[in-house]
């Protein structure tokens, strides 16, 4: 999955898989998580906003299943 850098809240990446529905934040501590489940209009939604921390609090973060990858 390609990740795209942002410098935003504590996000620092993002990517999207949209066969597998499956995003990927890579948070400022360094973490990697998946989120399954997550259509590509939030994805687009989340990959243009101009407030991707809050969008990706408010939308994403307790709404999907997730899974620490690193």
């Amino acid at each position: 999955m390609e990740m795209k850098a942002v410098n935003a809240g504590s996000l620092r990446a993002i990517g999207y898989d949209e066969a597998a529905r499956a995003l990927r934040v890579e948070l400022a501590g360094g973490a990697l998580i998946e989120y399954t489940g997550v259509s590509a209009e939030v994805w687009r939604r989340l990959s243009t906003s101009s407030s991707m921390w809050s969008y990706f609090r408010d939308n994403i973060e307790e709404n999907y299943s997730e899974r620490r990858i690193r």
